[in-house]
């Protein structure tokens, strides 16, 4: 029999946290839909979230209610015991177990949430939800609403108000504890590993997806269940393609490659990006860019602590590389007015970090919600910085010397009591250690 992937206890805490929160309230999580192809073929199947971060439990088509100080107050809805499906689909806990393994008070057969859902919003003040995840699940919790609304009769109660579920859990998501930081601590590590080991691998006349393929192995054989998130393996002037996927030319000589790509454990990812010469050698016009943007990364990342609001990293990485791109003569005028008139996105048009934990977006408010001025970092937080600079390989305004370079350096930071910790930092990215690590591996 399989058993949940982490200690049972770590889920009681996080719930008892939550429950605190939210009163007499309920909330429901459910799994996402599943996606099927040419409706026998599925898909890798990863849990929702939320519902994972709250029970542990990882099989599709389950549904979690939370009612604090209700009998029963943790409820999960699961798939029955089926000798015949599991042979099709692999092993199911089944309610009796699931109710057992995973310390919950009642475990029902999914096909009786329809059943019971009316009954346990009962006497609750509100319902957290989020839409949009499972139309099916929507449209259930909707016909639930209604009926609950039907059975209150004239009471004068209306339909129950339904708040963000996401929003809510994201506030307890966005502070990681002992049990969080450890699983992300690994998920650095093994990532930060596979991308040396895929540095030593890389070589001029092997494929951007040779190297996908490569950099899975590398976090698989290190204990990842998965890939963070789609992998970006990007040569040459694919790296000015913010979102590249298509990971299938070859590498050639004398370009950079853009590798964006991370592995996730027990449900919390990490997400690293390094860039470096396909063939081990910078040239002067991709070193000057490459330090260029590393000189800036490591000035942002120096003034995170406690109390520094998020958007001052954003503000300070926009000035920073609108002042490369003047060095490097993409433009010409007043840094300010670039900036005012968002020119500089031109060759930085994304942001220089989010959130970072069992989502690559991970949950989480970037302003407070009471002064709704921008949020300040907080002990315990982990986000990334990854500032970029990305000149298309047909931008007449640049030098030919420049065209065709995008370089993005992104690390993973935890905010500490009095400072910060990168827990990333095993992965190589200066000049002189990119280039003794660059084709000294395998020649597989």
């Amino acid at each position: 029999m399989r058993k949940p992937l982490e200690n049972i206890k770590i889920f009681a805490e996080r719930r008892a946290r939550v429950a605190k929160a939210l009163g007499d309230s309920v909330l429901i999580c459910s799994s996402p839909e599943e996606y099927i192809r040419n409706g026998s073929v599925h898909f890798p199947f990863r849990q929702d979230s939320n519902l994972y971060y709250l029970t542990g439990f990882e099989e599709p088509e389950s549904v979690f209610v939370f009612r604090p100080g209700k009998k029963p107050e943790t409820v999960l809805f699961v798939r029955q015991k089926d000798e015949t499906r599991e042979t099709w689909d692999g092993f199911r806990f089944g309610p009796e177990a699931a109710q057992e393994l995973f310390g919950l008070d009642a475990v029902y057969p999914v096909e009786e949430f329809d059943k019971q859902i009316v009954g346990l919003l009962k006497g609750a003040d509100s319902l957290y939800y989020r839409q949009y995840k499972n139309r099916e699940m929507d449209a259930k919790i909707e016909r639930a609403l209604q009926d609950l609304r039907v059975a209150q009769g004239r009471t004068g109660y209306g339909l129950l108000a339904v708040h963000d579920a996401d929003e809510f859990l994201g506030e307890f998501r966005v502070i990681k504890g002992p049990a969080e930081l450890e699983n992300h601590r690994k998920a650095c590590q093994l990532t930060s590993e596979a991308h040396l080991e895929t540095m030593r691998f890389t070589r001029p006349g092997r494929t951007e997806r040779e190297l996908h393929g490569f950099f899975i192995y590398q976090i698989m054989k290190r204990g990842a269940a998965r890939e963070g998130y789609g992998s970006i393996v990007a040569g040459g002037k694919n790296a000015c393609t913010l979102h590249y996927v298509f990971n299938d030319e070859p590498l050639k000589e004398g370009e950079l490659l853009l590798i964006d790509a991370a592995g996730e454990f027990n449900y919390f990812t990490s997400d690293i990006t390094r860039t470096y010469p396909i063939n081990g050698k910078f040239t002067d016009a991709q070193a000057e860019v490459y330090e260029g943007v590393l000189k800036i990364q490591k000035s942002i990342i120096d003034i995170v602590r406690p109390g520094v609001p998020f958007m001052d990293l954003h503000k300070m990485a926009a000035e920073q590389l609108t002042d490369l791109m003047l060095e490097l003569g993409l433009f010409s005028g007043r840094r300010d007015d670039l900036i005012q008139t968002n020119k500089h996105r031109k060759y930085y048009p994304h942001g220089v970090g989010h959130y970072l934990g069992m989502d690559v977006h991970d949950a989480g408010l970037y302003m407070d919600k009471k002064t709704q001025e921008p949020r300040k970092i907080e002990a315990g937080m982990v986000f990334t910085v990854e500032p970029g600079l990305y000149i298309p390989a047909n931008d007449t305004d640049a030098e030919a010397k420049y065209r065709g370079i995008g370089v993005r350096i992104e690390d993973n930071i935890l905010v500490t009591n009095t400072g910060h910790e990168n827990m990333t930092q095993a992965c190589p990215k200066e000049v002189s250690d990119l280039e003794a690590a660059i084709g000294r591996g395998s020649s597989l």
